[in-house]
């Protein structure tokens, strides 16, 4: 068997968000990945500005990487993609799940989009499919599709060791992903979860939210698969498919909407691109009333 080298992780926490983003590389002066890039956006202002995102490449200068991949897990539903931002900063290519096409064509439906914009997935450099490896200097990064959250989800494990699972899985203690996005299922969230536990209790796990239950003040977003198999709260101990179902439905009843789901999703299905301007030049996002 091929000897595979630790990764090394650097997390960035957006605290509006709540979401980790990550480079993952192999040594300094070496190659690596982004995952999950956050762009700072003001709600009520409609501005947005890239100071998360320059704490990235600054990191990446710092270690001397060389950065050809931005690695999306899924389109978000609570944050702004900085992927564009990043591509022209370090001359990088922005990828996702193939299965980004099924979200594209439910939103472009939603929000009623342009004609010229295609559910094509064209609007990424490079669609992953299920399986494939990207070779990263001494990084194998495996593609595994975990759909659930929404149908495009993927899930990372870079040298069979590291695991980055989007928003599929949280800590332990926060438990999993809502399903009730357009699209989204609990059943194929509890057999895509299945089997991420599948993998070597040993394998770390990094995960893109907490969000800390009362009683634990610090965030986190490392555990593993024998920490998550013993004590998840929603799958942890052996949970049946049927019981994850109904528990999972019943709470995602229970949710609000992300505050930032309608920028974010038209934002996320181009890549991290906004509209195109009008005649004026000006750029706008649509609301669309009482359809989510």
């Amino acid at each position: 068997m091929t000897q595979h080298i630790q990764p090394k992780v650097q997390a960035f926490r957006d605290p509006s968000s709540e979401t980790f983003s990550y480079v993952v590389y192999d040594h300094v002066g070496g190659e690596g990945v982004v995952i999950d890039p956050v762009l700072d956006f003001d709600y009520s202002s409609g501005r947005t500005n890239t100071t998360m995102a320059e704490r990235i490449v600054a990191f990446i200068k710092e270690q001397q990487l060389s950065v050809r991949w931005i690695l999306e897990t899924h389109a978000h539903a609570d944050h702004l993609s900085a992927a564009p931002f990043l591509r022209q900063q370090l001359d990088a290519k922005i990828v996702i799940g193939e299965q980004i096409t099924t979200v594209q064509k439910v939103f472009s439906e939603v929000f009623s989009l342009e004609r010229s914009f295609l559910p094509d997935g064209s609007q990424f450099d490079y669609l992953l499919a299920e399986n494939e490896e990207l070779q990263v200097g001494q990084l194998a990064i495996k593609a595994l599709h975990t759909p659930g959250h929404t149908p495009a989800d993927m899930s990372y494990l870079v040298n069979e060791q590291a695991l980055f699972v989007g928003d599929t899985l949280f800590m332990p203690d926060v438990g999993t992903a809502r399903c009730d996005f357009p699209k989204g299922s609990a059943k194929q969230l509890y057999q895509s979860i299945q089997r991420l536990l599948a993998l070597p209790d040993e394998t770390v796990m990094y995960v893109c939210h907490d969000y800390p239950p009362q009683g634990r003040r610090e965030h986190a977003y490392q555990t593993t698969v024998a920490e998550q198999k013993q004590h998840n709260i929603h799958v942890g101990g052996g949970t049946d498919e049927a019981t994850f179902i109904e528990m999972r439905e019943a709470r995602d009843a229970t949710l609000g909407m992300p505050k930032l789901i309608l920028p974010s999703i038209q934002v996320n299905i181009r890549a991290g691109e906004m509209p195109p301007a009008d005649d004026s030049g000006k750029v706008f996002l649509k609301i669309p009333i009482n359809l989510l």
